[in-house]
């Protein structure tokens, strides 16, 4: 494949990739959109639970939200809210069903993409197989205002593919050196390797806010010494028993508890990401999520 590349001519995959990247070109949206990841450098924080909360405070506002369940391997977003749905990414992939097929309601407006779990194969796509999944939404219709996508653990291609491709990136952190660590690998690696310079940080399950500006200022010591990128805070979220039980009765805090300390700093921190300024022009658009996907698998097909 180099040969050919180094020849002047493009691998088939990356001409085939290249035709639908300039046919999404000529695609149109009614309004911006805004793309958030929500992600971490290790599983076990509360990364789902923050994307499910989050969405549906989202949709509380008023907004248009879709949650797309980015975990190609341990999908839990539909098992979090209780949903059954017949069809998944994973049907998608194959060919068997349109995405708007797949789309299932969840309480409060919000609309899930569910992804497949426990599906090996869902969990080892590449680049070509991730930008066919992104490709789907341009033919998604309707309204939409905010794209939240939720995906998977640590440092493998689908978490970098999907986290570069968003406008934001939450990365979610807890009190523990391994969290912590592997939060700053997840930094580091989006930073130098995918040109991405900044993140959200919030940390979750702690006593109280000063624990998470601690925690926020931990990770910020290290990324201000070591790397050149900005990291903003974006509040904390307490630990409550609260989303023990909620996550037992297989529904959201926000949900099942709101007025519980959880539910309010979700409320709190989706009113702060509704200020988050969406980019105007083609970059504002599901289809700047698209391309950005799409250029990351021409790249990779060119130099494979």
């Amino acid at each position: 494949m180099l040969e050919g590349a180094a020849m002047g001519r493009p691998s088939p995959a990356a001409e085939a990739v290249g035709e639908q990247a300039a046919g999404l070109r000529q695609l149109g949206r009614r309004r911006p959109v805004k793309v958030i990841a929500v992600t971490s450098g290790k599983g076990g924080v509360g990364k789902t639970s923050v994307s499910v909360n989050l969405a549906l405070s989202l949709a509380a506002l008023g907004r248009e939200v879709l949650l797309l369940d980015a975990d190609l391997g341990l999908a839990n977003v539909d098992v979090l809210l209780g949903l059954n749905p017949p069809y998944s990414l994973a049907d998608v992939v194959r060919g068997r069903r349109s995405l708007a097929e797949v789309i299932v309601e969840a309480p409060g407006g919000l609309r899930v993409v569910p992804a497949a779990s426990g599906i090996q194969a869902m969990a080892n796509l590449g680049p070509m197989e991730h930008a066919g999944i992104i490709r789907a939404f341009s033919a998604l219709e309707g309204s939409l205002d905010v794209l939240v996508v939720d995906t998977a653990a640590g440092l493998s291609e689908g978490v970098t593919a999907f986290a570069r491709a968003c406008q934001e990136v939450v990365v979610v952190v807890c009190d523990e050196p391994a969290s912590i660590t592997d939060a700053y690998a997840l930094i580091k690696v989006l930073h130098r390797d995918h040109g991405v310079h900044r993140f959200r940080v919030l940390p979750n399950m702690v006593e109280g806010p000063q624990q998470g500006r601690a925690l926020y200022g931990k990770l910020l010591a290290v990324a201000d010494r070591f790397l050149d990128v900005h990291l903003d805070y974006m509040g904390s979220v307490p630990f409550d028993e609260s989303l023990r039980r909620a996550v037992q009765k297989q529904r959201a805090v926000v949900e099942a508890y709101p007025r519980s300390r959880a539910a309010q700093a979700f409320k709190q921190l989706a009113r702060r990401a509704d200020t988050w300024p969406v980019p105007r022009g083609a970059g504002g658009k599901v289809e700047f999520f698209v391309e950005r996907l799409i250029q990351a698998s021409r790249e990779t097909e060119l130099w494979a």
